[in-house]
């Protein structure tokens, strides 16, 4: 049986109740990014009010460098400098692993930017499009989670929480060894299972040790390529596959799997083919995040994931 992990939000859960949807290899993630503890704790009640023995996956955000305290969007245009306040930063101490002429990532590589100064009250970035970036998302440069601490303040909030209401899954981002993954656990309940997530380029050179260490790893094919280059994704997603059936533990693929359906019916014919390739390499399941958590077609894409997860099964027999 494939394991689906299952973005809840503002689409599925609360314009969609999971009793519409439910099947037991369904894994309800709480993507721990997004919301305030609050927020973050109404979720886990509704799910368990709807579902009451639903499987929870509580993602934790991690190191990972966003906008924050950002009430409206930041414009900027081609060829053009414009800044950010270290207070508009999640991590305020960004600006220190940062130099002149570094490229900067944003918003899962949808944007580069290049820095053109940077202190302690605000960083100058040179655009090369127009656009505008909105609250909460990534501003990555290579290498900087070797820099930082694994986990903010946030991630340990979040991991009581999960103690607190005995969640099923936590997930581990941007896990970079097996140092990690023993700090996280010196807080999390040894119930919970953890579910290592691949993202950095170190946890791809320390795959063997990682690996040895938990049961489930999750490769998160976004957040990576904006680490090694979109060009290596599908080399590097073959070879953490392989690493991980070879040593007999299961695995996850994200992003991006029905991208398509966040605004439309249907998916592209490149969508069935790569889920449909996935699903035939031998992975433990897939994470859905945009598509049901604010998609606009969230049974659809499940719906078309059943009929899909059919196809392969026969095609076998």
């Amino acid at each position: 049986m494939k394991r689906i992990i299952v973005t809840v939000g503002p689409s599925l859960l609360y314009r969609i109740p999971l009793t519409e949807i439910h099947k037991d290899e369904y894994i309800y993630r709480i993507n721990g990014a997004h919301g305030d503890m609050n927020e973050i704790e109404k979720h886990i009640l509704v799910i368990k009010e709807q579902i009451p023995d639903a499987v929870i996956l509580l993602d934790l955000p991690g190191n990972k460098v966003r906008t924050a305290n950002l009430n409206v969007p930041i414009k900027f245009q081609n060829g053009k400098e414009f800044s950010i306040l270290s207070r508009q930063i999640n991590y305020q101490g960004f600006y220190k692993y940062v130099k002149k002429g570094d490229s900067v990532w944003a918003n899962d590589s949808v944007f580069r930017f290049t820095i053109q100064q940077a202190d302690e009250e605000h960083i100058v970035f040179l655009a090369d499009i127009d656009g505008e970036l909105h609250n909460n998302k990534g501003l990555h440069v290579r290498g900087i989670h070797d820099k930082i601490p694994f986990l903010f303040d946030k991630d340990y909030r979040l991991i009581e929480l999960a103690n607190k209401y005995k969640i099923d899954f936590i997930g581990l981002s941007f896990v970079r060894n097996v140092e990690d993954l023993q700090l996280a656990r010196e807080y999390i309940n040894k119930e919970i299972e953890v579910i290592a997530k691949v993202e950095t380029k170190s946890s791809v050179v320390n795959i063997q040790s990682i690996l040895n260490n938990v049961e489930y790893i999750l490769l998160d094919r976004g957040d990576l390529s904006t680490e090694i280059g979109i060009e290596k994704i599908p080399d590097y997603q073959k070879f953490i596959i392989d690493k991980t059936l070879f040593h007999n533990k299961r695995i996850f693929l994200a992003t991006q799997f029905l991208k398509n359906m966040e605004e439309k019916p249907v998916p592209t014919i490149a969508e069935v083919i790569d889920m449909y390739n996935t699903f035939k390499s031998g992975v433990y399941g897939i994470q859905l995040a945009e598509e049901t958590a604010i998609g606009k077609y969230p049974k659809k894409c499940l719906s078309l994931i059943d009929r899909l997860i059919k196809e392969v099964n026969n095609e076998r027999k």
